[in-house]
């Protein structure tokens, strides 16, 4: 696995979508190690010195791509004291640190994969996705939700993977819906659903769901739930792999 380092990074954009859910982009000081899709940084708002301990930080899924090492992206939902300093504190200009590569919440092409994301926690897949091109040999469907659409955030990065990945299979999953009516859907748009991300929706879609591996970010409650709902059809625990990213 690649060696962690620690970076000085500068604010280059924040992307406010509202409802205190944020995506950041950050220009570190060198270029970053390099890292695996699926990998996750810490990010500290305080300054660090080497000579003392690292300061408090929380982690988050790299969103961005591992060939785009002079910038890292990172998405997040002001939940908790952390990120509501983020929200305050962080401005263009403003500098912060990270250190990375960690984890192992990595897709290999061995099984058809079955990615179930939640909110920001989509991120733990965007690097995946972004990488994903019609020579991965196993199939990949994505149920991707969030409580309004506009939350889907890294929806324009799925629906461009949909249109040039044949084995690529999206639902999305809109929890509130203005009115109260059905939202639109077409393979233009990639079809949704109202409601909440959930297997009984994705699983007649799958055409061999006892072959494949499931992997799971988002909100604690809809993880246990999703795990549960596997479980109970009769998936085996190893094939259901877990980003507690909260």
């Amino acid at each position: 696995m690649p060696v962690v380092q620690k970076l000085r990074c500068q604010v280059e954009k924040i992307v406010d979508y509202g409802e205190h859910v944020y995506t950041v982009e950050l220009r570190p000081e060198r270029p970053a190690p390099k890292f695996f899709p699926g990998q996750f940084l810490h990010l500290a708002l305080d300054e660090y010195d080497p000579s003392g301990f690292w300061p408090e930080s929380r982690v988050f899924s790299i969103a961005s791509s591992p060939a785009q090492r002079d910038r890292l992206r990172i998405s997040y939902s002001v939940r908790g004291r952390f990120t509501a300093r983020m929200e305050k504190e962080m401005r263009q200009g403003v500098w912060v640190w990270v250190k990375l590569p960690y984890g192992e919440f990595v897709i290999p092409d061995q099984n058809d994969v079955v990615l179930f994301a939640g909110g920001t926690g989509i991120t733990a897949f965007t690097s995946f996705l972004d990488g994903l091109t019609p020579q991965f040999r196993h199939r990949v469907y994505l149920a991707y939700g969030a409580r309004r659409r506009n939350l889907l955030i890294y929806r324009d990065l799925v629906q461009e993977k949909s249109r040039a990945v044949p084995q690529f299979r999206v639902l999305f999953f809109i929890e509130e819906v203005p009115g109260g009516g059905p939202p639109p859907g077409g393979a233009e748009s990639g079809e949704e659903r109202i409601g909440s991300v959930s297997v009984e929706s994705i699983w007649a879609e799958l055409q061999n769901p006892g072959r494949a591996v499931y992997y799971l970010s988002g909100p604690p409650l809809m993880l246990k739930a999703i795990s549960q709902d596997l479980g109970r059809r009769g998936v085996a625990p190893g094939a259901i792999q877990v980003d507690a990213w909260e």
